[in-house]
């Protein structure tokens, strides 16, 4: 059996170590969900939602302790933890007051003497998830799919097991009937068996592409509902006519934001020829002012990355793209102290056909690609596998408008940085993924949507004239 370690990556420290759990333990935790499936599911939504509400209260009240242990094992800068745990309790509150009205039955005018669409639990759904947002990237799948009256089991990334069982103990003391939501330590080898058992219902991951085309084969197999949210190479699209000052604050953000360390972090920074010399030297100034450091500092802007060996292959990517003719003009280099730091990178011509450009860089590495206007623009943002977020900066609104329909992204966020929000649907196109988290669409992919009808038949009356 496998040994979970929790190995702090700004100091290199070990933590502490969890046993995998073992087959009698998943059995006993899939049969627990099952059974409180059948109790919970038949709760009205108003008090299912109340239960998600009081998780919410639940991690405001932790928020100290919660942000300070998602620093010491993923290395997230601790004001940006704080605002992580925050964005799990609104998620919280979204759909304790959002949810229960997203599920009332739909009335639909047939010939029936009643029609309309129920919106009906699953079962327990599995959720494989990330270190990158150890808390939020569960709590977006947990507060709708719960509410919903489904059950979760959790099988959380290997290097954040501290964060994992934490998740399960603040909705155990929210109040929430045994079973309803568990934690399982288990090996990335393992969940093919736990998307083949018939107790499971369902299945939700957020990883990489990769991780992602694995567990949809395994779902096919069993003919399972899944959702993915994959790997990302964000474009961020500065026209001519931008306002260059804000553009690069924003982009600056978008991009080291987690240490560079999210699917929907801005990656391919695309900027109009005529503009690109002044975007460049802003950015290159505001990179090299970042403060690189101990996260647990709330001065540290750019922690360590979570683990030496995401490191090695950021690395690698940055050395291979330079290789390719791309100019490194600020930072990449290992400082020289212990913990899994590296210098926030930023790589000038970028062109296709370089890693920096075709690869989903996960870490503090920015590429500028130039374009000739924004119709090439356009087609290099679109010249990639995936298809996550975008960002586009102009002055020209309406423009923008016309321009964000052909984009492939699951979302476009105009003068502004891409981020995710309870209220608005999240997920992507093309290797980046397919169905939606959050908002209604997210409630809605793990229920099943299903017509009531109600005889006899009464006659249709032709339409008017």
């Amino acid at each position: 059996m496998a040994v979970f370690q929790s190995i702090n990556p700004a100091t290199e420290e070990v933590l502490g170590e969890w046993q995998e759990h073992s087959e009698e333990a998943i059995d006993a935790a899939l049969d627990e969900a099952v059974a409180a499936f059948e109790r919970w599911r038949r709760l009205k939504a108003e008090e299912r939602a109340e239960h998600v509400r009081a998780a919410g209260a639940g991690l405001r009240r932790q928020k100290a302790s919660l942000a300070a242990l998602i620093t010491a094992e993923m290395g997230k800068p601790i004001v940006e933890a704080e605002a992580e745990v925050e964005k799990c309790a609104w998620c919280c509150d979204y759909f304790a007051a959002e949810g229960p009205g997203f599920l009332r039955d739909l009335n639909v005018p047939t010939n029936a003497t009643q029609s309309y669409v129920a919106f009906d639990p699953l079962g327990p759904v599995l959720a494989v998830m990330p270190w990158n947002f150890p808390f939020w990237q569960v709590f977006r799948f947990a507060a709708p799919a719960l509410v919903a009256g489904n059950t979760a089991v959790l099988k959380h990334a290997a290097n954040v097991p501290q964060c994992a069982l934490a998740i399960e103990r603040v909705f155990q003391e929210s109040g929430l009937p045994r079973g309803v939501f568990r934690t399982l330590l288990v090996s990335s080898p393992r969940v093919g068996r736990l998307i083949d058992d018939d107790r499971v219902r369902a299945v939700t991951l957020t990883g990489s592409d990769v991780a992602g085309s694995k567990v949809a084969e395994a779902a096919g197999r069993a003919l399972k509902k899944t959702v993915l949210e994959l790997g990302g190479s964000d474009p961020f699209i500065v026209l001519a006519d931008a306002d260059l000052d804000q553009a690069v604050s924003t982009a600056v953000n978008a991009r080291y934001q987690n240490t560079g360390q999210s699917c929907i972090a801005a990656k391919r920074f695309i900027v109009d020829e005529r503009v690109a010399d002044g975007f460049l030297q802003r950015f290159v100034r505001a990179v090299e002012g970042l403060s690189v450091g101990d996260p647990a500092l709330r001065e540290t802007k750019v922690g360590p990355l979570a683990r030496d060996d995401l490191r090695a292959s950021l690395e690698q990517q940055v050395k291979a793209s330079v290789a390719a003719g791309a100019a490194l003009v600020a930072g990449g280099h290992r400082p020289e102290r212990r913990g899994y730091f590296y210098a926030p990178a930023v790589l000038d011509g970028v062109r296709p056909g370089m890693p920096a450009f075709d690869e989903e860089t996960f870490g503090p590495a920015a590429a500028v690609v130039r374009a000739r206007g924004a119709e090439e623009a356009i087609a290099l943002a679109n010249r990639s596998r995936f298809g996550l977020g975008s960002a586009l900066w102009t002055e020209d609104v309406d423009g923008a408008r016309r321009l964000a329909r052909e984009i492939e992204a699951g979302s476009v966020f105009i003068n502004g940085m891409v981020a995710s929000d309870p209220r608005l649907p999240f997920g992507g196109v093309k290797r980046s993924g397919y169905g939606r988290e959050l908002s209604w669409f997210g409630l809605q992919e793990f229920v099943n949507v299903k017509t009531v009808w109600i005889g006899p038949r009464r006659e249709e009356q032709p339409p008017s004239e």
